[in-house]
């Protein structure tokens, strides 16, 4: 069942598995969906698709394999042949009784007749009538209804008409995850976890049909991330989104170390805000500690006075015997790629001397926190 289906998934080049189908037939075996070609495309693209990058190609290969079945009339044409039904009537039926069918109108009116209601009661329709015998309009009929044709709207996997996105938007977690997936470096590492199939059915096939089951280690992102965030006060505005940033970062990256400062990057840095002044953290260390093809990211919205970044003892926390600037020379020449995400709207960029320095400071390199600023960062630092 629906064997044909996954192969045409398959062809689509859609990562789908035979643990995923076989759980979608145990859906259907539970009846969540019965004879509901809109309801069934929903379930089975749950179950099949799990990256939302794949959604259109599933939708192309539903609509060329499910082509033509738009409701059950259809389904029961191609499951039940008009010619079937005869011989079976004609076997369990007496003479009498198939006299009695010809009184009616035939056995062909007969078979129309069973394929309605079959029909009518797959949709969960019937004859539901009042008391009084009336239809559902009041008037002795079944409603208006369109000459009893169900109105359908264009379907999902047939039409789908997007309105203008603006990718300047801010980001939710989710949002954030799907962005931050552009800087990926795949590799399969750690321990032999996940079942391989394709060397599974080689290795019985060598084996003369013999079982034997081959493992290997699951897919994993193996880019190394050093991830800086301010948290002076100017930034209480932007707590939520830099959370959900943690949060999506967190989840997207396995190799991931994330330090916090106040403002700009100093002589020191901390792992928890709460123990900034006695767990304080030598920026040299951190320096020395991870290699250089670490991607260095830096989120804060650079507003602070110009002396904060240039003069040594600008830091509001400490005296600071050299200049941020100097710090975050020392960055960008230790790491291969640096970038700087601002959470501040970007058109008001260039009113800010600061922010302007911080840009100058990373090459450039700086980008808001939107859809395409991250998009754009991601792909920086994945060159």
């Amino acid at each position: 069942m629906l064997i044909n289906f996954f192969y045409e998934l398959k062809k689509a080049r859609i990562p789908v598995s035979i643990t995923e189908l076989l759980q979608l037939l145990e859906v259907l075996k539970e009846g969540l969906v019965y004879a509901d070609i809109d309801e069934f495309y929903y379930l089975s693209r749950m179950a099949l698709v799990k990256d939302e990058r794949h959604f259109d190609k599933f939708d192309r290969a539903f609509s060329t394999y499910f082509k033509g079945l738009d409701d059950l009339s259809g389904l029961l044409a191609a499951l039940i042949p008009d010619e079937y039904l005869r011989r079976e009537f004609e076997k369990s039926l007496s003479e009498e009784e198939l006299e009695k069918i010809q009184d009616l109108g035939g056995l062909e009116k007969l078979i129309e007749a069973f394929k309605r209601e079959v029909e009518k009661a797959a949709r969960g329709e019937g004859d539901k009538k009042d008391k009084e015998g009336k239809g559902r309009n009041g008037k002795g009929e079944e409603g208006d209804d369109r000459k009893g044709k169900k109105r359908r709207g264009k379907r999902q996997w047939d039409k789908r008409d997007y309105k203008a996105y603006d990718d300047n938007v801010e980001l939710g977690t989710r949002g954030l995850k799907i962005s931050l997936r552009r800087l990926r470096k795949l590799a399969r590492t750690g321990a032999d976890d996940e079942f391989d199939i394709d060397n599974t059915i080689r290795k019985t096939a060598k084996n003369g049909g013999l079982l034997d089951i081959i493992m290997r280690p699951e897919r994993r992102n193996t880019v190394k991330v050093l991830l800086f965030l301010d948290n002076g006060g100017s930034m209480d505005a932007h707590v939520r989104v830099c959370e959900e940033l943690f949060s999506a970062a967190r989840s997207e990256f396995k190799h991931l170390e994330t330090y916090y400062f106040h403002n700009f990057i100093y002589d020191g840095v901390w792992k928890e805000h709460k123990r900034r002044m006695n767990e304080r953290i030598d920026t040299f260390d951190i320096l020395n500690r991870y290699q250089h093809d670490y991607k260095v990211i830096f989120v804060g919205d650079a507003t602070m006075a110009p002396y904060e970044i240039t003069h040594s003892g600008g830091s509001v926390e400490h005296w600071n015997e050299e200049a941020g600037a100097i710090w975050m020379q020392r960055v960008l020449d230790t790491f291969d790629k640096v970038i700087w995400i601002n959470p501040t709207p970007q058109d008001t960029w260039e009113y800010s001397t600061s922010v302007g320095l911080t840009k100058k400071l990373v090459d450039d390199q700086m980008f808001p926190l939107t859809i395409r600023g991250i998009e754009e960062g991601m792909n920086y630092l994945s060159k």
